[in-house]
């Protein structure tokens, strides 16, 4: 044989060594160096697996806080602009309603100036102290209303109206054939309002029918169902 052929025999063993899967160490008997290398192949595929688990469970939990943190800031947010808008509600009704015990307080003496102009008989004659005198109560009085009408202060039509419980307090009963049952007939004491809020109620006298009348017209009914009867 030549030395060509031995080289070329030499390297066909080397490369059916280098080929041979098995442990070159137990020349491909199966031994436990083999078995040892695929439980550690088996265990970083269950490692890389459980790290993508666990990656994707962090993810999934990141996803949810974050999700939370938004509703939450969506909350503060609303909460902060009902704050916003009560303040500024608060804020408007104290500029407007911020004088409203000192309003109801000072009604008192125009109402006695009122009664007090109201009791002057007109026909008689006065002197001419007196009547500068009356003028000018007068004229503060006007001047008295139109400080309190600046101010959202508004006297209550009440005369002639019908009776409304959210303005009117009744003080009594007046029989009236003339109107409708229920009307304002008469007026005891001014009532006022402060924008569109009560200061005071008026107080007044509310019409009814007569209960004579009520009683002939019952009569006369009954007596007319007799004598319906008897023919």
């Amino acid at each position: 044989m030549s030395e060509s052929e031995e080289k070329d025999q030499i390297e066909s063993k080397k490369k059916n060594k280098s080929s041979d899967p098995s442990c070159p160490i137990c020349e491909g008997q199966g031994c436990e160096c083999s078995q040892s290398d695929e439980n550690q192949n088996n265990i970083d595929k269950n490692e890389d697996n459980n790290s993508v688990e666990e990656n994707s469970n962090k993810e999934n939990k990141f996803e949810e806080e974050i999700e939370l943190l938004k509703e939450e800031k969506i909350r503060l947010l609303a909460e902060m602009e009902n704050l916003r808008k009560r303040f500024e509600r608060e804020k408007i009704e104290t500029i407007k309603f911020g004088s409203i015990n000192l309003a109801r307080d000072i009604l008192s003496p125009a109402d006695n100036l009122e009664r007090a102009l109201g009791a002057l008989p007109e026909k008689e004659e006065y002197s001419k102290n007196i009547k500068n005198l009356v003028e000018g109560l007068k004229m503060v009085l006007k001047e008295f209303k139109n400080i309190l009408e600046r101010h959202g202060v508004k006297k209550i039509e009440a005369m002639d109206k019908k009776f409304d419980h959210n303005f009117h307090q009744a003080m009594m009963e007046v029989e009236r054939e003339d109107v409708d049952e229920g009307t304002v007939v008469q007026e005891v004491q001014s009532g006022y309002i402060m924008h569109d809020r009560l200061l005071r109620a008026a107080m007044v006298g509310v019409s009814k029918k007569s209960t004579n009348n009520e009683d002939v017209d019952e009569s006369n009914k009954n007596n007319e169902e007799k004598f319906d009867k008897s023919d």
